[in-house]
């Protein structure tokens, strides 16, 4: 999102009846400004710069990260300027059901569904740009799933505008949200609405999607005050878990459809998200390894170790073995947000600290990885 700030006085929220329903010009320029795939030389300043720079880091893997609408250009010198002394490297991106390449790779964070959880889950794919050109079935695989996935902001939108009040209130009183909250949201969410409709055939791709909601909102900041904006995301971040908890699995494409096609064009395939996907492990799906670190999944950051060495050992010496991944989930975007308002801690592509912490490290030696011997085994598995 950039950094957008509306003109003139602060509203108090006692005067919200004096808001139009309808978008106002200031409106507009704010979602045209969110929705743009322009970077101003400020906001390149921005991506080239980062936040950390790891002199001592010489081993870069990055496999899970996304660089949304920010150039793959403006991307690399960032990477360089985080890791001055890298040596040795493996970075792919993975954006979200579309397939995008930085440098010799591509890759692709996929949603699909498994049919033995009855839930969604996530498969990281990567590969040698070279199989791309047998990436056709997988590409309309993607463009399906990436439809259907749009498809969740229209229904999110429809719960905050009031078509389905009965899931809106039933979110209202499990959060307890005052009526002025609930009135702010339906408001700025109808115009969100109005706007999508009124600019639908000139939106960059990847303009449609849930995130559009909170950054929206976030640029009312200025005009309406920090305390009732917080307040009103809150809600509303309720109500998207919501719709997301109610969205239909069953027209996303199975796990194993999608592995099965990865496997067919010569990719890598990891499981990302150790919070929320590891019963997957139950599944033996085949797959090259699992991630077991995030910034926002570290819960079972040792177990998950635990148990791909565990199977690594019963699987025995002659077989392929799982290896272990950490998912530094960066989506670069952020890096055009004012830091109070992330809606994630910071993340840079290939930082996780985990694997340099002491007592992951010892699991890990223990377990026969580190990152440079992930780097070696997976850059293998992609040539060959």
């Amino acid at each position: 999102m950039k950094n957008v700030k509306p003109s003139g006085p602060c509203i108090q929220a006692a005067d919200l009846d004096s808001v139009p329903e309808s978008p106002t010009e200031e409106d507009e320029r704010i979602f045209l400004a969110i929705t743009s795939s322009t970077l101003t030389p400020e906001e390149e300043r921005r991506i080239i710069t980062p936040d950390t720079v790891s002199t001592r880091q010489t081993n870069v893997l990055a496999v899970h990260w996304h660089p949304e609408h920010i150039p793959m250009q403006l991307i690399e010198r960032r990477i360089k300027a985080s890791f001055p002394n890298k040596s040795q490297e493996l970075i792919i991106p993975t954006q979200h059901n579309e397939i995008t390449t930085f440098g010799g790779y591509s890759g692709v964070e996929v949603d699909c569904y498994s049919a033995g959880f009855n839930q969604k889950v996530q498969l990281l794919l990567h590969f040698e740009n070279r199989r791309l050109e047998r990436s056709g079935v997988l590409r309309s695989m993607l463009t399906h799933t990436y439809r259907y996935r749009a498809s969740q902001l229209f229904e999110f939108l429809s719960v905050l505008t009031g078509k389905d009040e009965e899931r809106l209130q039933a979110v209202a009183s499990f959060t307890g949200a005052a009526e002025e909250t609930i009135r702010f949201a339906r408001l700025h969410a109808h115009k969100l609405e109005v706007l999508l409709e009124r600019h639908q055939d000139g939106l960059p791709v990847g303009a449609i999607k849930n995130k559009l909601v909170r950054n929206f909102l976030d640029a009312m900041r200025p005009r309406f005050g920090d305390r009732l904006v917080a307040r009103v995301q809150a809600f509303v971040q309720a109500v998207k878990l919501r719709v997301k908890d109610d969205f239909p699995l069953l027209y996303f494409y199975r796990a194993s459809e999608v592995i099965e096609e990865a496997r067919g064009m010569g990719a890598g395939v990891v499981i990302p998200h150790p919070e929320q996907f590891w019963p997957i492990l139950l599944a033996e799906y085949d797959v090259d390894g699992y991630e077991v670190w995030n910034p926002q999944s570290q819960r079972y950051t040792d177990f998950l170790i635990e148990v791909l060495a565990r199977k690594n050992r019963k699987a025995g010496a002659s077989s392929r073995r799982l290896l272990v991944f950490m998912g530094d989930d960066t989506h670069l975007s952020e890096k055009l947000v004012d830091k109070g308002h992330h809606g994630k801690p910071p993340r840079e592509v290939g930082l996780q600290p985990a694997w340099d912490d002491l007592s992951v490290r010892k699991r890990l030696l223990a377990a026969g990885m580190d990152r440079a011997s992930v780097i070696n085994e997976y850059t293998a598995r992609l040539a060959s």
